[in-house]
């Protein structure tokens, strides 16, 4: 994770959105979701990730949660280092994976240009936290995250995108990861 920007408040929740190296558009296959939404899923009922809401795009993933330990910090860097290898791992065993060469190609590039890193790499290191203090800034973060797929051209209406947390927020339609509404 980047040195240039922390978490202040440990207590206290966040904003944050981390992408993949160069942009790339990982996420184009169910498994792949799966296993972020998985891992998600993991860290808000093992490691105390609250989770108020989130989206997948292809190359990004946007989240407001908040560390129930006090532990934003390393909550979000073993998350990252968890999906990174069970990424890594599914494209390497995915025979349907078209770009399988090039995609580790392009993830060992990125490894190579980095000293923490052995083989391959799969996130960018750098996160900006944008604590949320206030009503006002959760309902302006909760609805750009909402509103990323829309403003993207991929769907209509935010709850129309499955991976998202604009669908836990209406009442018809059946969500994909449980997250914290009233918590």
């Amino acid at each position: 994770m980047s040195r240039k920007y922390k978490f202040g408040e440990k207590e206290g929740a966040y904003f944050i959105s981390f992408a993949t190296v160069f942009w790339i558009d990982l996420f184009t296959r169910i498994e792949y979701f799966d296993i972020v939404i998985k891992a998600l899923d993991y860290c808000r009922k093992n490691k105390g990730m609250i989770i108020f809401g989130y989206c997948i795009m292809p190359s990004h993933i946007h989240l407001i949660f908040r560390s129930a330990e006090g532990k934003p910090s390393e909550l979000i860097r073993d998350f990252k280092g968890f999906t990174s290898r069970k990424l890594i791992q599914a494209i390497q065993e995915n025979n349907q994976e078209s770009r399988k060469e090039w995609l580790l190609w392009m993830l060992k590039k990125a490894g190579e240009r980095n000293s923490n890193v052995k083989n391959y790499q799969l996130w960018q290191q750098n996160n900006k936290p944008i604590e949320i203090w206030s009503l006002k800034v959760f309902e302006q973060k909760l609805n750009y995250v909402h509103q990323n797929p829309v403003e993207s051209g991929f769907v209509v209406e935010p709850w129309e995108w499955k991976y998202s947390s604009a669908r836990n927020y209406c009442d018809d339609f059946e969500d994909v990861l449980k997250i914290d509404i009233n918590t």
